[in-house]
């Protein structure tokens, strides 16, 4: 297993649309894992493939260890097929964002369908945080980032502060020339 450096906003890389995975073979299963790890070790609770560089529809996730506990949750090509008229807000943050919140209006509740690790076609019900994490992660994978979902008021101090810190080198990334597709 290995933690993966990350793409930090603002980045291009950010808004390209992943690519469906055609067989979940050890190269995905590796991928899950390395995301896994690349997001405990950043104190995350969700990551998408593209925010390590690499265009693939996968995404992991663990709202668990908000509590301390672990329980990892991997999905290759996920796609919400049902959402919730009712919603919620949240602040989200995202570690392509890196110390960076707002509040995000999303559907409460969503079922997704995709893929688990071994290829297996499954359907998962999620309300709460965990809806939103899904939410958050399925549009990663559609080339969106939360900041998309707010004011463009908002979304241009978010940026020009992430600008300022790579900047002055307080934030660590993939470099741009790098895609590990």
């Amino acid at each position: 297993m290995a933690v993966l450096p990350l793409v930090i906003a603002p980045d291009e890389r950010l808004n390209v649309p992943s690519t469906k995975v055609d067989v979940v073979d050890d190269a995905i299963r590796k991928l899950l894992s390395d995301m896994l790890d690349t997001m405990y070790a950043n104190d995350g609770i969700g990551l998408a493939a593209v925010q390590v560089g690499v265009h693939k529809r996968c995404i992991v996730m663990d709202i668990a260890v908000r509590d301390g506990g672990k329980e990892p949750i991997k999905l290759v090509n996920p796609e919400i097929v049902k959402k919730s008229e009712d919603i919620s807000v949240y602040q989200e943050g995202c570690l392509s964002f890196p110390d960076q919140y707002s509040d995000v209006e999303r559907p409460e509740a969503v079922s997704v369908r995709y893929l688990d690790e071994n290829g297996v076609e499954k359907t998962m019900e999620a309300d709460g945080i965990l809806a939103t994490c899904i939410q958050h992660e399925i549009d990663h994978i559609n080339g969106v980032v939360f900041v998309d979902h707010i004011s463009s008021l908002k979304r241009d101090m978010i940026l020009r502060r992430l600008k300022k810190a790579k900047k002055l080198g307080m934030v660590h990334e993939l470099p741009e020339h790098v895609n590990q597709s």
